[in-house]
């Protein structure tokens, strides 16, 4: 089974930590300090939110200031529309900014925001049978 980690900076990890928490998600503590903190998404997908010198020790190049320029579209599957409209309330009520509008296409609906450090989430489902 292969794994995903997806690596993001974060200038706050305690804020990105508690926003994190307030939409549902767990952390594993094994690997996770007061430089990182790994979100347990699935049992194969983590989030490692990093301080910014910690990811810039990863890097090459200048590091993306999520507010200011949109470097990655972190999309992520809902089991229905319901669970699509109560992330997205969870989100803001936690602090995150609105992106686009929610997208209803009939077969598939989702909705976006930017979380505290301005990277962009999107949650989406789709009907399977369409």
């Amino acid at each position: 089974m292969r794994m995903i980690f997806v690596n993001l900076p974060s200038k706050d990890l305690a804020a990105s930590r508690a926003f994190f928490s307030a939409l549902g998600y767990s952390f594993n503590e094994d690997f996770s300090d007061d430089t990182a903190t790994c979100m347990v998404v699935a049992d194969n997908i983590f989030v490692m939110l990093l301080t910014h010198e910690k990811f810039k020790g990863f890097i090459n190049g200048e590091m993306a200031d999520g507010h200011k320029v949109t470097e990655v579209l972190t999309a992520l599957s809902a089991d229905s529309r319901q669970e699509v409209d109560d992330i997205l309330a969870k989100a803001l009520k936690a602090g995150a900014k609105p992106w686009k509008p929610v997208m209803d296409m009939g077969f598939m609906y989702g909705c976006s925001f930017q979380d505290l450090d301005g990277h962009v989430w999107e949650y989406v489902f789709m009907e399977q049978a369409a």
